[in-house]
């Protein structure tokens, strides 16, 4: 049997998708792999969908990033429909939340609060975030949920969310510790840090017996603390990374087409004239 669509006139749109996300679950003339999916197995397209927005972004696409945002709300809508199925709670929920969380964070543009200055404001938003976090706690337990080891509100890294990617949870984290005085005070220290690791690194790949563990590590070192030098200079290091592998991408794939993709008896000194020419030729362009 076929399913009603709500209406296609302009302004009706949320109330559209939500309507055909009904209808995808449903359980007798819905699509069967709509129907089988959970939270877990959205989960990861939820994450592709957000890193397709931004690659939109990127590349100043306004047709893909119109899109992309589609994607990514339907997301947003198969999480909120999955939720209501299992009694958890609905979409409408779902918006009233954050219209209530901006609303509360905003006293400055929803109530009578005035702030002297940007620091001043970043430092009561902090404020009221760890209210709530300590309200949200506080209601869990009295719910009688379960609460993960090291979810203490007062701890200062207790959000970190696992899913996050490494370079992106690296800043994030080191952010939150530094608003609360954990950091080196001045530039060089944080320079010095990151020959100190890699010298690290360096002596612990020179043993005559590598431990592959403790290689890592020191590898893992190295990383945090570069991404500590984008975040002082106000540089996201994920950002950073992902411009940085395009770049390799596109200055690559241009070696390879001088190279008409004959990768056979090409010395070292010929690939590294071939890249320099990319990159002379990049640079002047």
């Amino acid at each position: 049997m076929k399913h009603a669509i709500a209406s296609t006139e302009p302004g009706n749109g949320l109330d559209r998708i939500l309507t055909v996300m009904r209808q995808l679950r449903d359980t007798q003339d819905g699509c069967p792999w709509d129907v089988e999916q959970t939270f877990e197995t959205i989960a990861p397209y939820t994450i592709e969908e957000a890193y397709e927005v931004v690659d939109a972004i990127d590349r100043d696409d306004a047709v893909d990033l119109k899109e992309e945002l589609g994607d990514l709300l339907l997301q947003v809508v198969f999480h909120a429909q999955m939720a209501e199925e299992a009694g958890l709670f609905s979409f409408d929920d779902v918006a009233q939340g954050i219209a209530d969380k901006m609303m509360h964070r905003h006293p400055h543009v929803f109530g009578d609060k005035v702030y002297a200055n940007q620091s001043e404001q970043s430092a009561d938003w902090n404020r009221i975030k760890q209210e709530e976090k300590a309200s949200k706690h506080a209601a869990k337990l009295a719910a009688g949920l379960s609460i993960d080891q090291g979810a203490d509100p007062r701890a200062t890294l207790n959000d970190i969310p696992k899913g996050f990617p490494a370079l992106t949870a690296t800043d994030k984290i080191q952010r939150k510790a530094a608003l609360v005085g954990f950091d080196h005070p001045e530039m060089h220290q944080v320079y010095a840090k990151v020959d100190e690791e890699l010298a690290e690194v360096k002596e612990e790949a020179a043993q005559e017996t590598i431990d592959a563990a403790a290689l890592e590590m020191e590898v893992g070192d190295l990383l945090f603390v570069a991404a500590a030098v984008g975040r002082r200079l106000n540089v996201d290091p994920e950002r950073a990374l992902h411009r940085a592998n395009a770049k390799f991408v596109r200055r690559f794939n241009a070696v390879e087409r001088a190279l008409a993709f004959n990768w056979e008896n090409r010395g070292i000194d010929e690939l590294h004239a071939a890249w320099n020419h990319v990159k002379a030729a990049e640079k002047a362009g």
